[in-house]
């Protein structure tokens, strides 16, 4: 997100804060269930999958959320929403898409067997004051002038920038850092007025190092169980300082800019929708790119039940860690969002539905195997 737009270069980055990697499926989702696929958009006569879309409604308040933010977005893709808005109608039987003008396309995931990377972000509240006072002792900046090399994040953390950049002072580092991640947040001045957007405004132009990896190749949480919530978990019960001298591996630092009334966007400028929204790779899946994703259900532990559910969703967002067939889905504002989005590292199937046009997908990553 350039400035007001929410939190586009770093949006998919919870996945890289994890671990720094992705792993093969094995409790975390779909198993291999199609057969070698060889093109990373593969059409089928109709998608190989039970159940209807559970959030056709958030679909259908998404769809209109890019009609009024963006005509151009909603004009590439109008014969789309409109074809699967009369599919959804009809009964959402995925067997019926061809007889509303769809056509599907599988993606093959990471290993040509269909298993498609799902992550998870969210838009974090934190709690935070004007002045530095109390427990509110560790600051949000906005962006400094640029005059050479911004200092690193072990440097801002011991007052290499002037007060002067201070936007907000917070009572948790933590929270800073996790909303950082996020690349976006609402702040709560604890005053009675409304939260006040903080989009992204840039970055200190240091390497990113994910603390998820370091506290994995340190022994102090199992590459299994990483998580957001295993590294919250891990600083609860450690001191402020080693939270600190933890959170300086990663030498990138994020800046924010206050935006009064403004809604979370991704980088298409669109107000997301939790659950009807992803970040993508946009050199594969374009920006008002129509998903049918089967999505993992996980338990309150974050583990994978066995369970799927069918979503409908818009590709309006990036990350920077969004590659390929990944995708960052937006799970919502505040705690509960912040839970789901923590626990998702998993794979599910996904196929692209496009009105047809000449029975092939208008993507330019489109490349056929010989």
């Amino acid at each position: 997100m350039k400035g007001r737009w929410s939190k586009y270069l770093l949006g998919g980055l919870v996945i890289a804060v994890l671990a720094g990697c992705s792993s093969r499926p094995t409790d975390r989702g779909q198993q291999y269930k199609d057969g070698r696929l060889d093109n990373a958009l593969e059409y089928v006569n109709e998608p190989n999958a039970t159940g209807k879309p559970v959030n056709a409604l958030d679909y259908s308040n998404q769809v209109a959320a890019v009609q009024i933010a963006s005509s151009s977005l909603y004009g590439r893709n109008n014969t789309t929403f409109q074809a699967v808005e009369q599919w959804l109608r009809s009964g959402a039987d995925t067997r019926n898409l061809s007889q509303y003008g769809i056509s599907a396309y599988q993606m093959e995931g990471a290993d040509n067997f269909g298993n498609v990377q799902l992550t998870g972000y969210y838009t974090p509240v934190v709690q935070a004051r004007y002045t530095r006072q109390g427990e509110f002792q560790y600051p949000l900046y906005r962006m400094p002038p640029k005059r050479g090399r911004l200092p690193d994040r072990a440097s801002i953390y011991s007052g290499a920038l002037s007060d002067n950049y201070v936007i907000a002072w917070t009572n948790s580092l933590m929270d800073n850092f996790m909303m950082e991640v996020q690349g976006s947040g609402y702040v709560d001045y604890g005053d009675g007025r409304p939260f006040m957007f903080f989009g992204y405004a840039g970055k200190n132009g240091h390497a990113y190092r994910s603390i998820g990896k370091v506290l994995i190749d340190r022994g102090e949480v199992a590459r299994e169980n990483m998580s957001m919530q295993a590294i919250r978990q891990w600083a609860d019960t450690h001191s402020a300082a080693e939270v600190r001298e933890l959170l300086e591996q990663n030498p990138s630092f994020v800046f924010f800019k206050p935006e009064p009334f403004a809604p979370v966007r991704g980088a298409s400028g669109v107000p997301l929708i939790a659950k009807a929204s992803v970040a993508s790779d946009r050199s594969l899946i374009p920006a008002g790119t129509t998903l049918l994703a089967e999505v993992p259900e996980l338990n309150d532990k974050g583990k994978f039940t066995g369970k799927y559910h069918m979503r409908l969703m818009v590709a309006l967002d990036v990350g920077g860690a969004i590659k390929g067939q990944h995708f960052d889905m937006y799970q919502g504002i505040g705690t509960d969002a912040g839970h789901a989005a923590g626990y998702y590292n998993h794979y599910g199937r996904v196929w692209v539905l496009k009105s047809a046009q000449n029975g092939k997908p208008l993507f330019t990553a489109y490349a056929p195997s010989n």
